[in-house]
This record gives C-alpha cells, structure tokens and sequence, in this order.
C-alpha cells in the first residue's frame, strides 16, 4: 500500500477471516497482560476484557496480588499471575500487552526491559509502559520483540521531547519519527489515530468519534491489538486491524449509548460485534 493510506473496511477484511470449525482455545492465542497497580486495576480489567471480545483464547493477566479478587469478578475468564512468576514460563505467550494501569513503580520499568529482551512475540506497549522507558528509549529499539506502542499525543510528546502541541500540529509526521526512534509500529492515538511502521509507512484511521474520549478507551485498544498479534496477524497488520476495529466498536457503542454516556466498558464489549460486522460483509449476497 503506498503511504498515508486510510484504513477501511476493504483493507481489515484481509486480515480478519471466519474461523474452522474445529478450533479450539489453544489455537487462538495466549495472551499475557502486565498491567494494574493499587487504584488502577480498572484499566487491567478492560485491557484483559478487549483482548477476550477481539478472541484471544487465553487471556492471563499480572497484577499485584491483592488485586486479584478485582480481576477475577471484573473479567472472570482470565486468569491472574503474580509479577514474581512472570518469567516462568514467558515463551508460551504468542502476544504481551504491557502499561494500562501500571504506575511509575521504577522495578516495573526493569520488568518490561526484561521483556522486551527476553521474548521474540509482539508486544504492544501503552500508557504508563512507555513512561517507564521514555528515558531508556534504545530498550525498544534494541527489543528482541516485535515491538508496538500507543501513545496518546501527551506520550509522544515525552518519548520525543516536544510539546503536546508540536505534537497535533503534525501527527503523521510524528508518528513517523516515534517509529523510528524506537524500532516500534506505532499508533499515534486521537481523531483519526495514525499507524506509523519503521519503514516509513503510515495509516490513517476511518473510524470512531467523540465519545470515545473516555478513560479507558485507550486500555481497550491495547489489548484489541494483542489478542490480534496473539491469533497470528503480524504487528503492522494487527495494528491497522485493532485501531479499525477499536474505532468501529465505538461507534457501535455510540449508536446505542450516544457520545455523552460512552464508556470505555462499552468499547471493549462492542469489539465483538465490530469483528461479527467484518466477517458478515464478507458472506455472499443471495441472489
């Protein structure tokens, strides 16, 4: 595709595909979500929430183990690893999803380090993920992972030393120096979020509206974008198809809420409906 290219329905039908009928759980991916601190285990739940709606088939979620009774009413189908146990077995994961709700704890930042080092699957690094780094950027460029981070223009203006402003006067163009700096496929979030890859190609997004300017929203969409990386798509793709399919959750959302009442609970639980609208245009029209 040449660059700045939109994003549409036409191009997510490449990549999202009606499933065998003889799939099972194990097939789907295993997704393991680093997330929640003490007053944020809310933005664990909706990662973990997305990642189950978009169809991950195993969704194990690391918290700080008092908040595990949190996760476990808040997104009962997941399961919950304390952070001591996190390198068990990491390999077994096909995606990680790191940051929502994560806090400013510095022993988090040589956690993600680790990570990032140690695995070769996507990774998708939001939120307060890539606060922890943003003074040790060659950690993601130099990452053994197959990188992606979603920050929002505050984020970005951190990571790239700018204000917010210089930021949203030129959004494609800084999504394009962020994917290059870090090594990442980057999602530049807001109106029309942007996806940026370090070959220099960039997306720009067709869907979502106003409403989805809630907290938690950009939660959601990490992990829509790993349970996709965790089924298979590779990380460009699995980023193009998440902002998509994150944006027309919303607007699902918004058509039965309206913008005002939005929440970011909505989102997630709406993803699934976004993937079915996918799959149904896809069928054959009767004759």
């Amino acid at each position: 595709m040449k660059n700045d290219s939109l994003i549409t329905e036409a191009y997510v039908n490449t990549f999202i595909k009606k499933r065998d009928r003889d799939l099972h759980k194990g097939n789907c991916g295993k997704v393991l979500i680093l997330a929640g601190s003490k007053g944020m285990a809310g933005a664990a739940v909706l990662c973990a929430r997305a990642a189950l709606r978009a169809g991950a088939g195993l969704v194990r979620v690391s918290v700080p183990e008092e908040l595990f009774p949190i996760l476990q009413i808040g997104v009962p189908e997941a399961t919950c690893i304390t952070r001591e146990r996190l390198f068990e077995d990491l390999m077994q994961y096909s995606a990680i999803a790191i940051g929502p709700g994560l806090g400013d704890d510095l022993q988090n930042g040589n956690l993600i380090k680790k990570i990032l080092y140690t695995t070769d699957k996507p990774v998708v690094i939001d939120a307060d993920g890539l606060n922890l780094l943003r003074d040790d950027l060659s950690a993601m460029k130099n990452a053994r992972a197959k990188l992606i981070i979603t920050p929002h223009p505050g984020e970005a203006a951190r990571l790239l030393d700018r204000k917010t402003a210089e930021i949203n006067q030129d959004r494609l163009g800084s999504a394009k120096g962020l994917a290059a700096i870090t090594g990442a496929v980057t999602v530049l979030k807001g109106a029309g979020s942007v996806v940026a890859t370090p070959e220099g190609k960039t997306y720009i997004n067709t869907t979502g509206n106003p409403g989805m300017a809630t907290g938690g929203s950009g939660d959601v969409l990490t992990g829509v974008i790993a349970a996709l990386a965790g089924q298979g798509l590779d990380p460009e793709a699995a980023t193009v198809a998440g902002v998509f399919l994150h944006g027309r959750a919303g607007d699902l959302a918004s058509d039965r809420m309206g913008e005002y009442g939005l929440i970011a609970r909505d989102i997630a639980d709406m993803v699934a409906l976004a993937i079915k609208s996918i799959l149904v245009s896809q069928e054959p029209m009767e004759k």
